[in-house]
């Protein structure tokens, strides 16, 4: 009895806390971008969305490559929302200055980046909350495995496909579901 109730504290302990009532969309969403600013993500409307946890000292960070030239390639009807997080192994220790650099200097990403949020654990980001919860989302209950998961949003808000950490961003997998 002693074990189910401290496996019980433990889950409630690290579950992310519940969306607010009222965000029911995608579109309801403003995140803090990596420059200060914001991030609306009403502003994203009529177009795909291809969001990304990333981490700049990770075996995937080389696909930062990938993402800038499927945003360029694809950017008239995909928007790419980059957001750094340190959930795995400490590879993204940096702080918001620091990303920023790193990806300018490193890969000349010009897509958005959010400030750096937590992926997983009772900590994470509204945003990944509506990402992983099938109640939320309509389309799945998953969870991010490790950094570079990319989460696909159609023109009209709708999660449409998760893919993991190792599926390249100019992969057929990816661009066939932007044709």
């Amino acid at each position: 009895m002693k074990r189910i109730l401290l496996l019980l504290m433990l889950s409630f302990l690290f579950a992310p806390r519940p969306l607010d009532a009222q965000t029911k969309s995608i579109y309801d969403f403003k995140v803090e971008a990596l420059d200060g600013g914001t991030i609306d993500f009403s502003a994203f409307k009529g177009k795909k969305i291809l969001i990304v946890n990333t981490a700049s000292k990770c075996g995937y960070t080389p696909q930062y490559e990938g993402l800038e030239k499927l945003y360029k390639q694809y950017g008239k009807n995909l928007v790419i929302v980059g957001f750094p997080a340190n959930n795995f192994l400490f590879q993204e220790p940096g702080s918001n200055a620091d990303i920023k650099s790193f990806c300018q200097k490193n890969y000349g990403v010009s897509f958005p980046m959010a400030a750096k949020i937590s992926v997983k654990g009772r900590d994470m980001h509204p945003l990944y909350v509506w990402l992983t919860q099938k109640k939320y989302n309509g389309f799945s209950d998953n969870s991010v495995k490790w950094n570079f998961q990319k989460y696909l949003i159609d023109e009209k808000g709708n999660l449409i496909e998760v893919f993991a950490p190792g599926t390249e961003p100019m992969s057929e997998e990816i661009t066939a579901k932007l044709r």
